[in-house]
């Protein structure tokens, strides 16, 4: 499926850097609507070719797959630069408005899924960075990168070496402003669907219940969060339908608005 993509350079705002992505536009060209999706912790922007794509392409809508910085291991050269960081967040929102501005002639609307990782960034970009999207959708999501780093050995030696070494006194402001439990609200302002399975191993459901409840204490309008009974698992039929119930929402109300 990947041969269906083209692959963009798009200039960061922030560093002047060239960062990848991946694009696929419906044979009409004239979508109305933007998928962005990210890819999870340990991998780059092919991650979710074969398992968004056929949702996207069933909708007529754009997909784009962006890359930020890699993925958040210690054998990347990056990882300081990705898991979160400002310029992290920025590609996915450089390379979202450069595909609005060069490919749709009217703002399209804009949806953003991940999961694990993909989730945290997910939550990240709509927590930390100025662009209004349509809807969110974060799955089984990191939200708080030091209570992690006590929770999974395995993978502590990579939030190392996104954040600059353990927690700590010198590291608390990186473990902070790269966790989303910080952005409550900011979060609390957008139309946010979160979930995550009650029997999660690798990121234990906790982080999105601790989420949810700083969300919600802030009268959250269009906050929609639910624990199901599974695993570490995105499941894109539940995000897209989330996305179609959502441009039906926007349908009717411009209808009785």
């Amino acid at each position: 499926m990947i041969e269906a993509f083209e692959e963009i350079l798009v200039t960061s705002s922030l560093d002047g850097s060239r960062e990848p992505s991946l694009l696929w536009l419906p044979e009409d060209r004239k979508p109305e609507v933007l998928v962005v999706g990210l890819h999870t912790w340990s991998a780059t922007r092919p991650n979710q070719v074969d398992a968004m794509f056929p949702y996207a392409r069933e909708r007529g809508w754009a997909l784009l797959l962006p890359e930020f910085r890699g993925a958040n291991l210690t054998s990347n050269p990056r990882a300081r630069e990705a898991g979160g960081s400002s310029l992290a967040r920025r590609d996915i929102v450089d390379a979202t408005r450069h595909v609005i501005n060069t490919y749709f002639d009217r703002q399209p609307a804009t949806f953003l899924v991940g999961g694990s990782g993909g989730g945290h960034m997910s939550l990240m970009v709509a927590g930390a960075e100025d662009f209004q999207w349509t809807a969110v959708s974060a799955w089984c999501p990191i939200t708080d990168l030091a209570l992690w780093h006590r929770q999974n050995a395995n993978y502590a030696p990579h939030i190392e070496a996104v954040c600059g070494g353990p927690p700590g006194e010198a590291t608390a402001q990186e473990y902070a402003e790269r966790s989303p439990i910080n952005y409550a609200s900011q979060l609390a302002k957008v139309r946010l669907q979160l979930a995550h399975g009650r029997h999660d191993r690798s990121v234990p459901y906790i982080h999105s219940w601790q989420m949810a409840c700083a969300i919600d204490s802030l009268a959250p309008k269009e906050f929609y969060f639910y624990l199901f009974p599974g695993a570490h698992e995105l499941r894109l039929p539940d995000a897209f339908g989330f996305f179609d119930d959502t441009l039906k929402t926007e349908a009717q109300n411009q209808l009785t608005g």
